[in-house]
């Protein structure tokens, strides 16, 4: 499992760009008496010049569909990469570590919740945010400088507490089990974000094409998805039982 899940995401993630750029990946089949032979796996991969081209031309054709495939994608595979950390620091600490394999369950919910509300979210957000201050051609102007300001100060915080109550929720916690993660790890978490985030929003908004901002932001995502999977999954002294996401 270990080895075959970021293949299966890639594999699945270049498929969907083909086929929502009406670029069906190429399959094909040989006769071999009365049976067909497995497919020519070679002809189904994509370069990556092949693959860009299929992204664009999907985020012209579905692009709320485009973001949010590439959202889960990117977010199943952050978890799956967190995970792996989680079991390495936990042996160089010297603590006892599972021999089980990685928590399956635990990365669908990172790429459902990439695919239902991160991507639908910033989709939107970042339209209203252009219709009501439109970009200017100067990248290093005022209104990109007030952008950042409502992106971080306004919108961070209340996704970020969105971000704890779809992903404890969907795990089962319960109202009151989300409440008391926000109490013990939203500080932290919000700084957290700002020294990551507001560098990275100053270049998404100021440099990145409109279009492709939430690709950018998935890219970084990424990373922040990480240190989400770890904090969220941290088992508090006190806690009987796992904190997953």
């Amino acid at each position: 499992m270990k080895a075959s899940i970021p293949s299966i995401l890639f594999f699945g993630f270049g498929s969907a760009s083909a086929y929502l750029s009406g670029r069906p990946a190429a399959l094909s089949t040989r006769r071999s008496g009365n049976f067909l032979s497995a497919p020519d796996t070679t002809s189904l991969a994509l370069s990556p010049a092949e693959l860009w081209t299929s992204y664009n031309g999907a985020l012209d054709t579905a692009p709320l569909l485009t973001k949010s495939v590439t959202a889960g994608v990117i977010l199943g595979a952050a978890d799956f990469t967190g995970q792996l950390l989680e079991k390495s620091l936990a042996e160089r600490e010297g603590l006892e570590v599972s021999d089980d394999n990685i928590d399956l369950g635990r990365v669908l919910r990172f790429a459902f919740f990439g695919l239902v509300l991160q991507a639908p979210w910033n989709h939107y957000y970042y339209l209203a945010l252009d219709g009501a201050l439109p970009p200017t051609p100067d990248p290093l102007s005022a209104t990109t400088a007030g952008k950042v300001v409502i992106d971080q100060f306004i919108q961070a915080p209340v996704f970020t507490v969105l971000i704890f109550y779809f992903l404890g929720l969907l795990e089962g916690k319960g109202v009151d089990g989300v409440n008391a993660q926000l109490q013990d790890k939203y500080k932290d978490t919000i700084i957290a974000n700002w020294k990551l985030w507001v560098p990275a929003t100053c270049v998404n908004i100021a440099f990145v094409p409109p279009p492709l901002r939430v690709l950018y932001l998935n890219c970084v995502f990424y990373f922040w998805s990480i240190y989400l999977s770890i904090t969220l999954n941290k088992e508090a002294p006190d806690e009987t039982s796992d904190v997953s996401s």
